[in-house]
């Protein structure tokens, strides 16, 4: 069998589904609705203690950053020792809550500038995740850079380039990608347990304020307590907006939509499953339909894509949705669908469902199946298909914890961590692009081989 993680060729794994039906057995068999559902335990990883310490940074120190920051302090030896933000009131909380002796500035090169400085956390708004990694790999530091990785996907080859030329770790924070989830369905996958590939699919629900990035506005925020200039970067000069550096994510100049925030994640996740690297046409629609806040992005967002065939899967098709005005609230799910059945994927759990218990190829054994069933007087039941679930076990700490797990790894081992920047811009480049096929009313070509815009 492949390990888990191994890519197969399509020739391997086509042929592993035809060994699979052989082994099956030669008697068919109706399944009862008691056999049809099987629940197993995800197992959590058990990790070692780290005999040195790790001084961490973190670059952008608002909500996902200090996220990050508090994950991040769970791995063993790791500690925070500075803190750069453009807003003061985010300093003064990094030293309650990390203690006065955290160094804390406005201009994160101040930080890059330390040699006792081993890893940074950039969790800044999008537009600056290029120049503050190139930056910090430059300086010598490790990098976690929040996804999307770029802002535009012009920006990505520079970054790439950036972080195979500085030999660091960089690893890009779409923490769903390391999860117990994942990484069983990318087994069950590689197993043949939905057979052949064709389809998949992922939604991300939310319906409040906050997950519509109506984020608060502090009281103290101004001029004088906000670096104005300092946020805005290489972006448009424009005069002083709180709701500009406090809701970001809803300016093109310094956000990427519903797409770079959420599409992304879904992204990281089916590539890593199925270990792809991307789709070769992308096109999305919606628009803004419920908040209406003056954001310059849409609230519910479409997208379809085309995948082609690799040595790694067959080709399929994908479609993605995000819905800011769902009455049902907080869905998302990953939705792989095959020639056999079909795989729903969270971070913390997979459920596999499959319809056929007799081999279709074997024209035998399903007529003797149907004549099985014709000779039962009783009326047939509808019984659902056959279903395995495998949920994460008691005491799992969450994929945001192995991630950082992996990346700091990757820090004191020098091992490759999965998501480099090579597949981080595979993930954020179709994501991005689902902006430009939504504002130019296209459909965009990518190349996920040589990762351009044909």
């Amino acid at each position: 069998m492949t390990s888990p993680g191994a890519p197969q060729s399509r020739r391997t794994f086509v042929g592993s589904l035809a060994a699979g039906a052989l082994a099956a057995g030669a008697t068919p068999r109706i399944l009862s609705a008691a056999e049809r559902r099987d629940v197993h335990a995800l197992a959590a990883r058990r990790y070692q203690s780290a005999n040195d310490q790790l001084q961490l940074a973190v670059i952008g120190a608002g909500g996902m950053g200090m996220a990050d920051v508090n994950t991040a302090l769970q791995v063993p030896g790791v500690k925070l020792v500075a803190a750069a933000d453009c807003y003061d009131g985010r300093l003064e909380r990094a030293k309650e809550l990390h203690g006065a002796d955290v160094f804390t500035t406005r201009d994160y090169r101040e930080i890059l500038a330390r040699d006792d400085i081993d890893a940074v956390i950039v969790g800044t708004p999008d537009h600056w995740h290029m120049q503050i990694s190139i930056d910090a790999l430059k300086a010598g530091k490790a990098v976690y850079c929040e996804k999307p990785m770029v802002h535009t996907i012009e920006q990505g080859a520079q970054l790439v380039r950036a972080q195979r030329e500085s030999g660091k770790t960089f690893q890009v924070g779409s923490q769903g990608l390391s999860s117990l989830g994942n990484e069983k369905a990318k087994e069950l996958l590689e197993e043949g347990a939905i057979g052949e590939l064709n389809y998949a699919e992922g939604f991300w629900a939310r319906n409040d304020p906050i997950g519509a990035w109506q984020y608060e506005i502090p009281e103290d925020a101004s001029e004088e307590t906000v670096d104005w200039d300092m946020f805005l970067g290489s972006a448009p000069r424009l005069p002083y907006d709180p709701l500009r550096i406090f809701r970001w994510r809803n300016y093109r100049h310094y956000g990427t939509g519903v797409s770079g925030d959420l599409f992304v994640h879904l992204f990281s996740s089916l590539h890593f499953v199925t270990s792809s690297k991307g789709p070769r046409k992308i096109m999305a629609q919606g628009g803004l339909r419920y908040w209406k806040d003056g954001r310059e992005v849409p609230d519910i967002l479409l997208g379809m894509f085309d995948y082609p065939e690799a040595d790694t899967h067959p080709p399929f098709n994908l479609s993605l949705r995000v819905n800011f005005v769902d009455g049902t609230s907080g869905t998302t799910f990953l939705r792989l669908v095959g020639s056999e059945g079909a795989m729903d994927v969270t971070w913390t759990e997979v459920v596999l469902r499959r319809n056929k218990a007799v081999d279709p190829a074997d024209v035998f054994l399903q007529m003797k199946s149907d004549e099985m069933a014709q000779a039962v007087e009783s009326r047939a039941q509808m019984l659902p298909p056959a279903e395995s679930v495998y949920v994460a076990e008691d005491g799992y700490r969450g994929a945001h914890f192995d991630h950082f797990m992996h990346f700091f790894s990757g820090v004191r081992e020098g091992t490759p961590v999965t998501e480099d920047a090579s597949f981080g811009l595979r993930a954020a480049a179709p994501a991005l692009a689902c902006n430009d096929s939504y504002f130019d009313e296209k459909v965009v070509a990518w190349d996920p081989e040589s990762m351009e815009v044909l």
